[in-house]
């Protein structure tokens, strides 16, 4: 993939690259539950360097590379975008700018509905991990909505995000189906997101679940799908652990940042579930799975700093056998 003369490396990066933001959003997320407040900090000014890098290219994209900005609108990947902006406005939420993440849900909620149309009409019969990006996307609306309809009366937000979280769980059973069951052993990375996307459900329903909205049988159903969908991103975090032990993957892969962010999403979902659903032993658990998160993501950030510095030289000294002076 090349990269324009007088624009910066970023110009070359996939959609896949929006998934570093959303893994970064996350993690300050987590932080900020387990009041870790200066690293959660720091994680967030991360995020939003990288979201700024990436919208920008996505802007240049759509108003100068209209044939690349339709060619990669159609994959999978594309929902990033969506997804990395919810994260970064659930973050700013809860640090109390809530008129910034409301301009960011609006931004999101635009650009969502194309791009999902765009991938859905190219979904195959056989899936990669990417593909439950679509309810990872919805699910991140649901999230930031439910998260800014907390603190005042907007019932009509709060209903917004139960339409979105209701989608999301449809979208996760479609692709499913369709998940191509190799990529557990195969996959680059984003095979993870098939645990993570039941993790955001989670999220987004224990948010759901911690307001005054919903009652008696809507609270108890709310409660019991949030159970449901966590335990299950528990399993499968078992499953897709042990088959990294298995069949290690040891080089780097900008899908591996979609790696990161299911483990960090599984770590949250615990954390946030844990009082709304009377279950006090997730905290600590979210408190491990954190920490196993931030490790993840140090060590991946080691990996794309090495694969970068290889790439710079590769280039700086050319193929063997041909001169660059």
């Amino acid at each position: 993939m090349s990269v324009l003369p007088g624009r910066g490396w970023w110009a070359g990066l996939p959609p896949a690259a929006g998934a570093a933001v959303m893994a970064a959003g996350i993690l300050s997320v987590g932080l900020h539950l387990t009041g870790h407040e200066v690293v959660s900090l720091v994680a967030l000014v991360i995020a939003a360097a990288l979201w700024l890098v990436l919208a920008a290219d996505f802007a240049s994209r759509l108003l100068g590379d209209r044939g690349r900005f339709r060619a990669e609108a159609d994959t999978p990947a594309a929902l990033t975008a969506v997804a990395a902006t919810a994260v970064l406005g659930t973050r700013i939420s809860l640090l109390g700018w809530q008129s910034a993440a409301a301009a960011l849900l609006v931004l999101a909620a635009v650009i969502w509905p194309g791009l999902l149309l765009h991938v859905v009409r190219h979904w195959r019969r056989r899936l990669p991990g990417t593909a439950f990006l679509g309810c990872v996307a919805t699910q991140g609306l649901a999230v930031l909505a439910a998260v800014l309809a907390a603190p005042g009366p907007h019932d009509w937000l709060a209903r917004a995000a139960l339409a979105a979280f209701c989608l999301g769980l449809l979208l996760y059973a479609a692709v499913l189906v369709r998940f191509d069951l190799h990529e557990i052993v195969g996959g680059a990375g984003d095979h993870w997101v098939a645990g993570g996307a039941l993790s955001i459900c989670a999220l987004a329903g224990s948010w759901l679940t911690a307001s005054t909205v919903w009652t008696g049988g809507a609270h108890t159903a709310l409660l019991t799908v949030t159970l449901v969908t966590l335990g299950l991103s528990l399993v499968w975090y078992a499953v897709l652990l042990g088959a990294e032990l298995r069949h290690p993957r040891p080089r780097y892969d900008i899908r591996r940042w979609a790696t990161v962010f299911p483990l960090g999403m599984t770590a949250t979902a615990c954390l946030s579930a844990a009082d709304p659903a009377g279950v006090p032993w997730l905290r600590p658990l979210g408190e491990v799975l954190l920490w196993i998160a931030v490790g993840a993501w140090l060590l991946t950030l080691v990996a794309f700093l090495a694969s970068h510095r290889a790439a710079r030289r590769a280039r700086r000294h050319g193929p063997p056998g041909v001169t660059t002076g």
